[in-house]
């Protein structure tokens, strides 16, 4: 098997594709299975539908603290997604970036995978490490008027709320990590929430209420006012239904997504409550199609990125067996191999 050490490369930059391993995700698991695959001396390309590598951890939190990556006790999402780039790049890695995965075949009992701007992947396996597949943010019932004139989804930047009055809405651990993350550059900062019970880990929570945030409960945004860009919000108790206007120069609506396999659900993938039913191989029902991370399912599944690395190392190194059914399932220590 030969190293294909290119830069990475754009979509529309090749029609034709031939690699040994197409992985679909560029999140955390499909980063490092592009690393092992390169590892082991096969070439590799990585698809995805973001423009960008690091999946959710990039579009989503990028300026995240992550406390569960062995050996680190906190590490920036950001700081994460450049190394496991550079881990990956070190024997080559060809990207497919704002590319959708939309169609299997089989030619000679090779997978084919088309992707939607007209780029055909011809692969000895794939790997399909696409977290939760397509997500769409749940949609702030008060209305997204203002949506990209205050009212935001995600915070990649929190410097861009400098200064702003911020009102997260949400109980999960996404909303209070916002809301921390925007204390220290915001005038100030109120979560609100539905109801009194919280889906963010209490840790979280304790760690808001420590900043001086306010946490107004059994409580919804039910208007937003302003001209060009918003300037107030109306908040509404639930149970009382008094209103009060406060000012607003941000809003975070942090109220979870809506995951979508998208074009995957029509591959013939035995399903396990929307994800990917996988064995202890990482294989999937489709014969040189194996799955890793938080898009798999299977008995005693643990959804965290440190389990996604060992899922995809596993999907990896039994997908080499099935390419050449000579080469050994392990191939090795990284130490025991020259650099």
């Amino acid at each position: 098997m030969s190293v294909l050490n290119v830069e990475p490369v754009a979509a529309e930059d090749a029609a034709v594709v031939e690699t040994d391993i197409l992985i679909i995700g560029a999140g955390p698991s499909g980063l490092y299975g592009a690393y092992c695959a390169g590892f082991r001396g096969l070439r590799v390309a990585v698809m995805d539908v973001l423009p960008q590598r690091g999946g959710q951890i990039s579009a989503m939190y990028p300026e995240k603290p992550i406390f569960d990556i062995a050996g680190f006790a906190s590490v920036r999402g950001r700081d994460l997604v450049d190394n496991l780039v550079a881990q990956a790049q070190t024997h080559g890695t060809r990207y497919l970036l704002g590319h959708r995965a939309t169609e299997l075949s089989y030619d000679d009992g090779l997978p084919v995978v088309r992707s939607d701007r007209g780029t055909t992947v011809r692969a000895g396996a794939v790997v399909i490490t696409g977290g939760v597949g397509t997500f769409t943010p749940r949609p702030l019932p008060a209305g997204e008027d203002f949506l990209g004139r205050g009212q935001v989804y995600f915070v990649p930047d929190p410097t861009a709320h400098a200064g702003h009055d911020v009102v997260v809405v949400g109980g999960g651990d996404s909303a209070f990590d916002w809301a921390a993350l925007l204390a220290p550059v915001a005038r100030s900062v109120r979560l609100v929430h539905r109801t009194a019970r919280f889906r963010a880990h209490r840790a979280s929570v304790e760690k808001v209420r420590a900043l001086g945030i306010e946490i107004l409960t059994d409580s919804e945004v039910s208007g937003l006012y302003g001209g060009a860009l918003l300037e107030e919000v109306e908040i509404r108790h639930r149970v009382t239904k008094d209103t009060t206007r406060l000012p607003a120069q941000t809003v975070v609506a942090a109220l979870g997504f809506i995951a979508d396999l998208g074009p995957l659900r029509d591959w013939g993938l035995t399903l396990e409550a929307r994800r990917i039913a996988v064995d202890t191989h990482m294989a999937t029902s489709l014969p040189r199609v194996f799955a890793a991370g938080d898009i798999t399912d299977y008995p005693g599944k643990v959804r965290l990125i440190s389990v996604g690395f060992g899922e995809a190392a596993t999907a990896v190194n039994n997908a080499a067996t099935v390419i050449d059914p000579e080469a050994a399932l392990f191939p090795g220590h990284s130490t025991e191999k020259e650099n």
